[in-house]
C-alpha cells in the first residue's frame, strides 16, 4: 500500500494524539510535584527533603556537625545537601517524562 504524500492528514486523529500526549504530561506532571526526594551531603551531616514542586520540606543537621564545623563550613555543607537535591529531582523528573518524550519523537519520524 503506498501513501499519498501530498494527502491531508486526518486532523480528527491528530487532534485525538495532541489531547493524549497533552493528558498524559499533565498527568506526569502531577506525579512529579506530589514525588518526595530526600539528599545529603557527602558525608551526611546534612539531609534535606524537597517536593517535586521545588519546596523544601526539611533540611536536618546533625548536632555533631554542629559542634565540628563554623558557621562558614556549615553553610557549605547545607548548599552541597541542597544541590544533591535539586539534582536528584531534576533526574526524577527526567526520567518521569522521558517516555512522552520518546512518544513524541516516534511521531515527528
Amino acid at each position: 500500500m503506498t501513501t499519498d504524500p501530498y494527502a491531508m492528514p486526518d486532523m480528527d486523529e491528530l487532534l485525538d494524539q495532541v489531547r493524549k500526549q497533552t493528558e498524559e504530561v499533565q498527568r506526569i506532571q502531577r506525579s512529579v510535584e506530589a514525588m518526595e526526594v530526600k539528599a545529603h551531603s557527602r558525608q551526611n551531616e546534612v539531609t534535606v527533603v524537597l517536593r517535586g514542586d521545588g519546596r523544601f520540606t526539611s533540611i536536618d543537621i546533625d548536632p555533631r556537625a554542629l559542634r565540628q564545623y563554623d558557621a562558614r563550613n556549615i553553610s557549605e555543607i547545607v548548599l552541597e545537601a541542597v544541590n544533591n537535591g535539586l539534582q536528584k529531582l531534576a533526574e526524577a523528573s527526567s526520567a518521569k517524562f522521558a517516555p512522552v518524550i520518546e512518544s513524541a519523537k516516534s511521531i515527528e519520524a
